[in-house]
């Protein structure tokens, strides 16, 4: 059984429940990022699916891709390292581990990479909103991305 979203139609199973195959985690490298990447992991091994670790170089506001193309380069290639050895530590699970590095705004290029690739859910952190001044939670990444996405998203706190 499928139901449409947008323009692709997602798998659902006999439940009616949606089948997460395709599981994009956007990772910064913390400590807090391993844990949604391990959640991603057990998801995809029940629905026998795969995982898309996504890292987004900032781009300096201002500044031409160009005049700072070396140092981004170099995070570049310091972010692909770091995403194959966070997929290496699950190398036994026997789940495909793909990454991703991109340029730009870090919320929006998780949601055109969600959109154009057809993901079934997006794992990423947030933190906890004070509940005193709740609208300083508004500009974090993870609201944004939750607020504007098209795939359903767990927020890992």
């Amino acid at each position: 059984m499928a139901v449409g979203t947008g323009s692709r139609r997602k798998e659902r199973n006999k439940g009616g429940f949606p089948v997460f195959k395709s599981i994009l985690v956007p990772t910064d490298f913390s400590e807090k990022s391993h844990r949604p990447l391990d959640i991603a992991v057990n998801i995809a091994e029940h629905y026998c699916g795969g995982v898309h670790l996504f890292h987004v170089v900032e781009i300096i506001q201002g500044a031409t891709f160009d005049e700072c193309e070396d140092f981004y380069r170099r995070l570049e290639k310091k972010a692909r390292a770091h995403m194959e050895g966070l997929a290496n530590s699950f190398g036994d699970r026997g789940i495909k581990i793909e990454n991703t590095v991109a340029y730009g705004n870090r919320a929006q290029e998780i949601l055109k990479f969600a959109e154009e690739h057809g993901m079934d859910l997006i794992i990423m952190n947030s933190h906890r909103v004070d509940l005193g001044r709740p609208s300083e939670g508004w500009g974090t990444i993870s609201y944004k991305v939750g607020m504007l996405c098209s795939c359903p998203i767990l927020l890992v706190k």
